[in-house]
């Protein structure tokens, strides 16, 4: 089916340069999509090195403009006057935007769709995290709680300032009636907000997709670098299960990982890495040799604690032919088969990670059919043809209703 071409205007608040985040990827990946296709992507973004960069007062600022930005509201409202886009496609707003833009968009006369690339609307940490556990108990809406338990960066007045800004969007509704439609990247996701009374018939799942370069990306070996070797590349954080894959390769003194990413857990990361002659931490590495060095090795542990909304490692691995072992949670329970083009693991199973992690390495067939399972999943749900197709479909369903 073909599609008209449209405006598309898109909002996205970027995360810490090097932070090599998924919604940013996906960010920059659709706007791409769209485009190639002929449609015309107006941006609207904020980084949060702004606030880094931000001198004291500044900084008083941008914490009020969580709950309501006058800025971003003009800004939005003007570029609707200027551009009249067929659709207002929101992906990241906090914490510089705020969700003044919706409020914006909305008053202006056009359709809003939000990708979800969290649980934020049921967790506002976006992580549905309590310490190491998962947690969805705000989900009732009654978040002072994360005051109590320190939630929002180990805070009691940072949480009580987050909890005080999702309350008040709470109580106007604002992510019920100012967005027309959710896409949510699992199932996970869409039976979270249905519990909180999200209407079901708003919400679509479509999973995110990058770039096929699996047939194309070169083999980087790196001299430092074993002949053979297991990878984790991503966010180098907490929520990430760092704590967990250290743990592992305590019990795993005999096969060598190579452990690629930035993140707050990175000095920590690093310190540890040197201890340890099997485990090569090369830190932050740009993305084609990091995918290279990737495609290289025998599969990827992807020990998550936290709901993945659709996790750009694991569809990239995917795309290489490479297995993965991964927690049975979120998005992973519908990426992998078990036994078939990898391994789920249940959250915080060490042991059993680590028995996976030995099958594979002693068996370069079994890992090798697994990989080529995966990129015939990966070929199957994961194209960028297909992604478009999806997208342009929810598009046009908000532009017929909103004509209805």
């Amino acid at each position: 089916m073909g599609y008209c071409r449209m405006k598309i205007l898109m909002i996205h608040n970027f995360h810490r340069k090097g932070s090599a985040s998924g919604d940013d990827q996906v960010y920059k990946n659709e706007a791409a999509l769209l485009e190639a296709h002929g449609n015309k992507v107006i941006r609207y973004t904020a980084s949060n090195d702004v606030f880094d960069e931000a001198g004291a007062l500044k900084k008083m600022i941008f914490t009020v403009e969580m709950l309501w930005s006058f800025r971003c509201y003009r800004d939005v409202k003007r570029l609707i006057r200027k551009e009249r886009p067929d659709i207002v496609h929101v992906h990241t707003f906090f914490p510089l935007i705020s969700p003044s833009v919706l409020y914006a968009a909305k008053r202006a006369g056009c359709s809003v769709a939000a990708t979800l690339h969290d649980t934020r609307f049921i967790c506002p940490c976006a992580t549905s995290l309590r310490g190491m556990e998962l947690c969805n108990d705000c989900g009732d809406g009654h978040y002072l709680r994360m005051c109590r338990y320190k939630c929002f960066k180990g805070s009691k007045i940072q949480s009580l300032i987050v909890a005080v800004i999702f309350k008040y969007h709470r109580i106007r509704k604002s992510f019920y009636r100012q967005i027309d439609k959710y896409i949510c990247l699992n199932d996970s996701q869409i039976d979270l907000l249905r519990g909180i009374g999200f209407d079901r018939e708003k919400i679509e799942k479509k999973y995110n997709y990058v770039p096929d370069k699996g047939t194309e990306i070169g083999l980087v070996k790196r001299d430092a670098l074993p002949e053979r070797y297991a990878v984790y590349y991503g966010r180098i954080g907490e929520e990430k299960g760092i704590r967990l894959l250290m743990e592992m390769w305590e019990k795993i003194p005999d096969i060598p990982l190579v452990v690629m990413g930035s993140g707050p857990m990175e000095q920590e990361f690093c310190d540890w890495a040197d201890t340890k002659g099997h485990v090569h931490y090369l830190g932050y590495v740009q993305h084609e040799e990091c995918i290279s060095i990737v495609k290289a090795g025998m599969f990827v542990v992807f020990p998550s604690v936290w709901y993945e909304g659709c996790s750009m490692v694991e569809i990239e691995a995917q795309s290489l032919g490479i297995p993965l072992i991964a927690t049975d949670l979120g998005f992973s329970t519908e990426a992998i088969e078990d036994g078939v083009n990898g391994y789920r693991i249940p959250v915080g199973d060490i042991d059993g990670f680590v028995e996976k992690i030995r099958v594979l390495w002693m068996s370069p067939d079994l890992c090798r059919k697994m990989g080529r399972n995966a990129r015939q999943d990966y070929e199957a749900k994961y194209l960028a043809e297909d992604n478009y197709r999806q997208l342009m479909r929810i598009y046009d369903d908000l532009v017929r209703d909103s004509c209805m």
